[in-house]
């Protein structure tokens, strides 16, 4: 059913909205420019492509590393006294590359995993605001939708900000200037009366929080293969460009698979959804590994780019569904940290992809590293498939309690679970 008048309009006009949004999306700069920056940097250092490439990876894993932690840490101690510390932590990381360079290695390599250490979940954190400051599910939920559309943008902008920084004055000055706004993007949501208001709900004391929960453990081993899946096209479209001896090939390939994310993201919130998001994930998922196979025919380019467009139309529904589904299932009071999971997560299945679609080019070409990508997308919905047990509604979907976590106007909708589970 069309959404009508309550569409993504509806969602800009709220108070605080566009704020938050906006400051996450420029507090997430470091984070997606962050690799590109650090290879950049390390090059014009004289630094060689494999030592480039080892700080990048350490930069990532760090990040990988700290989300979850620090997410665990807000949904403690509240957003305030969480995002801006480790937002000028990381800040202050990349500092310290560009003062020491690559000459001292262990100091290198210390500097870039603490800024991805202390990159702050803002991501985790917009998605456990939303409730409060929309209140109702159905603008919730269409929110998360323009939440992955946003990111379309964010990484295909972020880059391009960082070339242009480098061509006007340093890699050295791209860093630092990507990370100062990294900074000012959490300053402007921290200090919002939503984020400052905002409590989570009381936890319960457990080692693993939000992991000791079966459905969100069964949804991040799906979007596991989700991340390796698009890590690998990454890889297989520099092997594509490659192959027709022109490197524009591929800037028209990520560019495709972005516009086609765009449009996804665009329609699937632009309509209200009655079925339960669980079911719907498992459909989505289905269509986002059909889309991804048919890249194996590596046709001509044209043919190629409309193929890549294809392949991205299903990944923001993918990403907009899962975010509910996480709100779900996530134990109560592990908000912030079961969404940081996600991020982690997909993060690290990209890596995955990457890693494994190189070896696939050299030992069966361009098609084969394809494949990559379509085995990723095959395996994360017979994930969903295998676990529908698990990952169905939760048993005993908790109202939002007013004054907390995530209802903090209490505004919420009777029945609406805000991550947490009774």
């Amino acid at each position: 059913m069309a959404a009508g008048a309550t569409g993504y309009g509806d969602i800009l006009k709220a108070p605080h909205a566009v704020r938050l949004l906006v400051g996450t999306l420029v507090g997430r700069l470091p984070n997606a420019t962050g690799h590109i920056a650090i290879v950049m940097f390390t090059r014009a250092e004289g630094g060689s492509y494999t030592l480039a490439g080892a700080l990048a990876a350490v930069y990532g894993i760090a990040t990988a590393v700290g989300q979850p932690l620090l997410g665990r840490a807000v949904d403690l101690f509240g957003q305030p006294r969480v995002q801006l510390p480790a937002a000028v932590v990381s800040a202050l990381g990349m500092v310290l590359l560009t003062v020491s360079g690559t000459d001292v290695l262990p100091l290198a390599y210390a500097a870039v995993a603490v800024a991805g250490l202390f990159t702050p979940p803002l991501e985790g954190g917009l998605r456990a605001l939303w409730p409060s400051v929309l209140g109702g599910e159905d603008r919730v939920h269409r929110a998360y939708a323009l939440d992955a559309v946003a990111q379309e943008v964010m990484f295909t902008l972020g880059p391009l900000l960082v070339t242009l920084l480098v061509a006007v004055q340093s890699p050295a000055a791209a860093l630092l200037v990507v990370n100062a706004l990294g900074v000012l993007g959490a300053l402007s949501v921290v200090v919002s009366r939503p984020s400052r208001a905002w409590r989570s709900a009381p936890r319960e004391a457990h080692w693993l929080g939000a992991l000791r929960s079966p459905g969100l453990l069964a949804l991040l081993a799906a979007f596991l293969f989700v991340g390796l899946a698009l890590g690998s096209i990454t890889v297989a479209g520099v092997a594509y460009a490659d192959d027709h001896g022109r490197e524009s090939v591929y800037g028209w390939l990520m560019a495709a698979l972005g516009l086609g994310a765009l449009v996804g993201g665009a329609v699937y919130g632009a309509r209200q959804w009655s079925d339960a998001p669980e079911r719907r994930l498992r459909v989505i998922v289905a269509l986002l590994a059909l889309c991804y196979l048919p890249l194996t025919l590596t046709p001509g380019v044209v043919a190629m780019t409309a193929l890549a467009a294809l392949a991205g139309l299903f990944l923001a529904p993918a990403l907009a569904c899962a975010f509910v589904v996480v709100d779900r299932h996530a134990p109560r009071g592990t908000v912030t940290e079961a969404f940081s999971w996600l991020v982690t997560t997909f993060g690290v299945g990209a890596a995955l992809g990457t890693a494994v679609a190189g070896p696939a080019v050299e030992l069966g070409g361009t098609a084969a590293s394809f494949a990559v990508a379509g085995a990723g997308g095959v395996a994360a919905s017979l994930v969903l498939l295998v676990t529908q047990g698990v990952l169905g509604a939760p048993e005993h979907p908790a109202d939002v309690p007013p004054g907390t976590e995530n209802d903090r106007s209490g505004a919420a909708e009777p029945g609406f679970s805000s991550g947490h589970q009774a």
